[in-house]
């Protein structure tokens, strides 16, 4: 069979190496929709209260590829809550001294 088809077999092959990856990083792969959420929220949060940086820096600065869905700064809170591929984070300004936190 390999002889008369090779693309199919040089494609099976492919197809079988990259879901023995995925199997391998299956848990890795399961935590990834919250690291998006997560460092958006918890970056902005640094950015703004902990550096002092206006807002628009900020957004930029945790500007990503993967675009986030739901994006709000409670300024008088000092909190930022992101949500990004199903999974929601919030991080909040704790003081000086500690900065800023993932909420539970």
């Amino acid at each position: 069979m390999i002889r008369r088809r090779p693309f199919i077999s040089l494609f099976l092959l492919l197809l079988l190496a990259v879901l023995g990856w995925t199997w391998h990083e299956r848990v890795n792969l399961q935590a990834f929709p919250d690291i998006i959420a997560a460092y958006t929220a918890k970056e902005y949060c640094s950015c703004r209260y902990v550096a002092g940086n206006p807002a628009d820096y900020c957004l930029g600065y945790v500007k990503q590829y993967i675009p986030i869905d739901a994006f709000i700064d409670e300024s008088e809170r000092s909190e930022v809550t992101a949500s990004g591929l199903g999974r929601t984070h919030t991080a909040g300004w704790i003081g000086e001294r500690q900065g800023c936190r993932l909420v539970q």
